[in-house]
């Protein structure tokens, strides 16, 4: 799948529109999940959304497959048959990419000790007021990275006593 995705970042026609139109749609997608003043979760599910309408654009609505069950871990979309995750974090930071949603201990300790990376990955990094980022994040890649730091170190556990409601990526800089 890596030389259909990479069509997105090759189109410079798309570019310019991703950089014009996805910040308004991400804005509005805040103000459809707000509540007094905060936005609430259910955003990344909007974010997911505008993403996918994004690639039926690209792509065509026969090559982008949405009826993906919502339980279903990392997939999102099937692009081309091919099972992709959407992720979208808010700040400068890279933390905070949730592999799984899930406030239960012991389903996140299984979680990691059965996890592999299994699909290509688009990240979108909303950073108001500052630079965000686009990114294609290749099933290869991960899977070299994997492999290189290890299942302790690719996978963060939450802190026994905190609530935050998944299991995420560590932040890695390589």
């Amino acid at each position: 799948m890596y030389s259909r995705l990479i069509e997105i970042f090759e189109d410079a026609e798309l570019v310019e529109r991703i950089k014009r139109r996805l910040p308004y749609l991400f804005q509005l997608a805040e103000l459809e999940s707000s509540r007094a003043g905060k936005t609430g979760m259910e955003v990344g599910s909007v974010r997911e959304k505008i993403i996918i309408a994004l690639l039926i654009y690209k792509f065509g609505e026969a090559n982008v497959e949405t009826e993906i069950p919502i339980t279903e871990p990392e997939v999102d979309v099937k692009l081309f048959g091919e099972p992709l995750s959407i992720k979208t974090i808010t700040g400068k930071s890279f933390g905070g990419v949730k592999l799984i949603w899930t406030v239960d201990a012991q389903k996140a300790k299984e979680f990691r000790e059965n996890y592999y990376p299994h699909c290509d990955i688009l990240l979108v990094q909303i950073n108001w007021n500052d630079a965000g980022g686009f990114y294609y994040i290749p099933l290869e890649a991960q899977k070299r990275l994997f492999g290189k730091i290890g299942r302790q170190n690719y996978i963060k556990i939450p802190k026994a006593g905190t609530n935050p409601r998944g299991v995420e990526k560590s932040e890695v800089r390589v």
